[in-house]
């Protein structure tokens, strides 16, 4: 396990100038506006460090100008390892004050009635998205606030590429086929596939929820109730079986066993990979002068009228229960999401979609690939992640998934891999039916 790095967030006189520009723009049911200056008060907040550490400084710099409570930033490595000390610091009672962490499934299964405060009561409470609230909330209380905005999951491709093929946006999976048929036929890699980074295999499953939910919207509650299984609902065996098409028809890069992230990214940018199954979340991980040659489609089904758009909500913040700050703690979730919070936020990480805030607006400078999706909300095409509206997730999703677009074994036999997954997670969270 690696050390965890801290660092403390100092005010430097660039960001008290940004500060200074930003006064003024806090929401009106933010209570975060005070003149009182606790010097004596530090925060401790932990994130995975495939967060945004700069975004969360300036928030910080900015917060701690005007209150005079510091915040030290704890950094967890991302995924298995990450979660692994999240819940060993559960156990100890060494959390952090403040916690950057998954909402839906994930953080459900953290017991947050014992670990978190409950937020229920705060005045920010009732400027958050509803459909986000459900996501950090058990029993009818609340534990969480939007640690950044919300985002999707799809397909990122390259529109100059699309432009000089004469490509139009797929609304149905044949019509995606047929794209991808011509940007092989081109010499460019149609699919662009990072299984090196093993989590990003599970995007065509994941984000093809929409489609399971359009034809089958009590799917999730089923699954959850231990009445659905992926390998026997042919609409949600469908994820893994258009995952492994691609493989079996060569869409994919050669290598793409050996491709990180961040190779893939690159790869999209410069065109040479033309389409890439992946959340929004990572666009500020493309190179600033290719980022808006990058847009944004669903993942399709069968049907161009039924096309719609699987989102994710944004990770949660929460407060431990163990805190020995927890008013100082609450005043900083306040500021975080006040107008004046989330612009600091903005200055160094931009929204990759809508805020889970009611009263927040997108920028007009957002995204090429964050303005494809907004016409999709705005006409309610849209369903939360499988993972949001079920507490099951199984864990080994993502090696099952780089075994299905490997070709290793089918669909079939991936998907009921992963129901018995499931099987062992639900048992253990003691989920009724099961």
């Amino acid at each position: 396990m690696s050390k965890s790095l801290k660092k403390l967030i100092a005010v430097t006189a660039c960001t008290a100038l940004v500060f200074t520009m930003f006064t003024g723009c806090g929401s009106k049911a933010s209570s975060s506006k005070t003149s009182s200056k606790s010097t004596n008060t530090k925060l401790t907040l932990l994130i995975d460090n495939q967060s945004s550490l700069d975004a969360f400084t300036a928030v910080a710099t900015a917060f701690e100008k005007k209150t005079g409570i510091k915040t030290v930033v704890d950094l967890k490595p991302a995924g298995a390892e990450g979660d692994n000390i999240v819940k060993t610091r559960l156990a100890t009672g060494d959390m952090d004050d403040l916690l950057f962490y998954n909402a839906g499934s994930l953080f459900k299964a953290l017991n947050p009635a014992d670990n978190f405060v409950d937020l229920s009561s705060q005045p920010f409470a009732s400027r958050l998205d509803d459909v986000f609230k459900s996501t950090v909330s058990v029993d009818g209380k609340l534990y969480g606030i939007p640690g950044g905005s919300s985002f999707a999951g799809g397909w990122l491709y390259n529109k100059k590429v699309y432009a000089q093929l004469g490509l139009t946006v797929p609304k149905t999976w044949n019509e995606l086929l047929a794209n991808c048929e011509k940007i092989k036929a081109s010499g460019k890699t149609a699919v662009v596939a990072s299984y090196k980074d093993t989590w990003t295999a599970q995007l065509i499953v994941l984000s093809d929820y929409y489609n399971v939910h359009a034809q089958d919207p009590t799917f999730a509650e089923d699954f959850t109730a231990n009445k659905a299984k992926f390998a026997t609902t042919p609409v949600a065996l469908k994820g893994f079986e258009k995952q492994q098409e691609l493989f079996k028809k060569g869409y994919m890069n050669k290598d793409f066993q050996a491709t990180t992230l961040d190779a893939g990214l690159k790869m999209l940018g410069e065109g040479t990979g033309v389409q890439y199954p992946m959340l929004t979340v990572d666009l500020p991980n493309i190179s600033a002068d290719k980022v808006n040659d990058i847009g944004f489609f669903p993942t399709p089904g069968d049907s161009a009228d039924k096309n719609g758009m699987t989102v994710w909500e944004p990770n949660g913040i929460y407060i431990s229960k163990k805190s020995k700050n927890i008013d100082a703690a609450k005043k900083w979730l306040d500021f975080f999401v006040s107008q004046e919070g989330v612009t600091a936020f903005a200055t160094k990480s931009k929204a990759v979609g809508p805020y889970a805030i009611k009263d927040i607006k997108l920028p007009a400078d957002s995204f090429t690939a964050v303005k494809d999706m907004m016409p999709l909300f705005s006409a309610g095409k849209t369903a939360p992640a499988l993972e949001f509206s079920s507490p099951l997730k199984g864990p080994n999703l993502e090696q099952i998934c780089v075994q299905n677009g490997s070709g290793i074994k089918t669909p079939a036999e991936n998907a009921a891999e992963y129901d018995k997954d499931v099987e062992k997670q639900a048992k253990q969270l003691g989920i009724k039916g099961w």
